[in-house]
């Protein structure tokens, strides 16, 4: 349930606070004060999009805040799945600042995605904007309808149909990719064989491409390299290795003479051992590290190879060869099309009839599921003074599969006697629409389990005693359910368990909105308006006490 809602500097709204209670809290006032503020708002905290210049032009910031009580268990149960934080307290405050361009979703005080907030809000509150009705002329949200209103049955076997209509329609993919003609199988295999020689014959090997680059930097720098090495080892060898060694004999004549000179003769020493190793080193390498132009040619060929394959197959040799392997596979497949293309159409079949088997049951389940709805409706409908309506849901099959399965399925009706039904869109005025509209949310409501629901104005193109049946079919799902409905109807009005008044006001020369809730007399004031307009006479503000008496008997009935 919808515990409290606090807007600020939203549109006209600078600061408020609103206290919902349980049953029928009812919200009105005059045109243009800030209703649909109050509504945007809503679905502005639960996801919706955010309206150009809906946040007040001299705020930084603009914020929504939604405090839900949580006390249906599965709901809780899927929260927790969900992982909401801290909804063992049994309250969730859902919010959204707006600055700029830029929104933050949180609950509990923990940031969320928007996702995952539609989804939330999907299990605790149903919003009826207006013009929702509209949506009823749309033949495809008949079966959304339905598919909600049977969802603990029916999830399951859509699941199920979505399942093997994937497999079904990837295995059709895969013989469509492979219905090819006599002639372009040659061709592939041509292709193919042309491929696999070209991998198979360069034998490649793991690391071979990092070991010929490195061989190759050498061998194109061959030359440079050994006029350096070679200079170096002249030096050593010519220049210092005789002027060291006289310079060792020379230390060594007087080393035994004093420890320090003994120790400058034995570094003369080791050096003199390290530079005869350089020279030993120097010369082994230039005699290992000769490439001879056929040696290099041979080098560069491989590289080239190499990096041809990596730059067809992958962009390493482990994926040219992964490339090779997987070719083999596709090689042998082609090869044997005509079997692989039977086993394929096998499967087909197989799958086909599992998908056609599973579409049959989902049907059939909705066909029953839709005679308690249409039945539900229709006994909704008559309450709504449809006196001698006649509802019901035509079932068809699609062209084809889909992953909801072969239904189309719209909803007909007849709502005068020896009347054909027909289609809601073709018979079905706005009025009308809003009443089946309520009718359908009045049954959904029971099987959602939505402990909350808005309806903003879908009182809509009524009016006398059809006002007064509305107005008391509201009241009757406010005895189940919390209900948070704007209307313009005194009818409606008049069975508030609780009833708000929106108004407009001039506070140092601004004008916001404000939200307060009515004691009975200003209630009796508030239905007078809606009866009388602008100028409430004594005779209104009695028709206005009288209604409000009879809707407290109505009440109880």
């Amino acid at each position: 349930m919808l515990l409290n809602l606090h807007i600020k500097n939203m549109a006209l709204i600078d600061e408020i606070d609103i206290n919902f209670d349980d049953n029928l809290n009812i919200l009105t006032g005059e045109t243009g004060a800030g209703k649909s503020i109050v509504i945007g708002s809503v679905m502005l905290a639960l996801g919706g999009r955010v309206p150009k210049d809906f946040v007040r032009q001299d705020a930084e910031y603009g914020l929504v805040e939604l405090l839900f009580s949580i006390e249906d268990a599965e709901t809780m149960e899927r929260l927790r799945e969900w992982e909401v934080p801290d909804v063992d307290t049994g309250e969730l405050i859902v919010s959204r600042r707006i600055v700029g361009n830029r929104s933050v979703s949180k609950m509990n005080g923990e940031t969320v995605t928007l996702a995952r907030v539609r989804e939330v809000a999907a299990l605790l509150l149903d919003l009826h904007a207006q013009h929702e009705h509209q949506s009823l002329l749309i033949p495809a949200n008949h079966l959304k309808l339905l598919d909600r209103y049977g969802h603990e049955t029916l999830d399951p076997l859509k699941e199920n149909v979505k399942e093997r209509f994937q497999e079904y329609t990837q295995i059709k993919k895969e013989l469509d990719a492979n219905t090819i003609n006599a002639e372009e199988k040659q061709r592939q295999l041509d292709l193919m064989e042309f491929e696999r020689t070209e991998i198979a014959e360069a034998a490649l090997k793991e690391g071979e491409d990092e070991e010929l680059e490195q061989q190759y930097r050498l061998a194109s720098n061959s030359k440079s390299i050994a006029e350096h090495v070679s200079m170096a080892y002249q030096y050593a060898e010519q220049t210092a290795y005789d002027a060291l060694d006289r310079s060792v004999r020379e230390m060594t004549a007087v080393s035994e003479y004093d420890a320090p000179l003994a120790a400058m003769a034995d570094t003369l020493a080791a050096v003199s051992d390290l530079l005869s190793d350089f020279v030993r080193t120097a010369r082994d390498y230039l005699e290992e590290h000769t490439y001879s132009e056929e040696e290099f040619r041979q080098l560069e060929d491989r590289l080239n190879t190499v990096n041809h394959l990596k730059a067809k197959y992958g962009k390493t040799i482990p994926d040219v060869l992964s490339y090779g392997a997987d070719l083999e596979k596709r090689y042998d497949r082609l090869l044997n099309q005509e079997l692989y293309m039977e086993e394929l159409q096998k499967r087909l079949t197989g799958v086909e009839q599992e998908l056609e088997q599973a579409c049959e049951t989902l049907s059939k389940e909705r066909i029953r599921i839709a005679a308690v709805l249409t039945q539900q409706i229709r006994e909704a409908l008559i309450d709504l003074n449809f006196l001698d309506v006649r509802f019901d849901m035509v079932f068809e099959r699609t062209g084809g599969y889909t992953a909801g399965g072969y239904d189309e399925a719209y909803f007909i009706i007849s709502t005068n006697v020896g009347e054909e039904m027909k289609p809601l869109w073709q018979v079905a005025s706005g009025g009308e629409l809003s009443r089946i509209m309520l009718a359908m949310k009045s049954c959904l409501a029971d099987a959602d389990r939505i402990e909350t629901l808005i309806f903003d104005e879908i009182d809509v193109g009524i009016s006398g005693r059809t006002a007064q049946r509305v107005a008391e079919k509201i009241h009757g799902i406010g005895r189940n359910h919390q209900v948070i409905c704007i209307t313009h109807l005194p009818q409606i009005a008049a069975m508030a368990n609780h009833h708000y008044l929106i108004e407009k006001q001039v506070t140092d020369g601004k004008t916001l909105t404000q939200i307060y809730p009515l004691d009975p007399e200003q209630e009796v004031r508030e239905l007078a308006r809606l009866i009388g307009g602008a100028e409430i006479t004594d005779t209104v503000l009695k028709s206005a006490k009288e209604m409000k008496e009879l809707a407290g008997k109505a009440k109880v009935n």
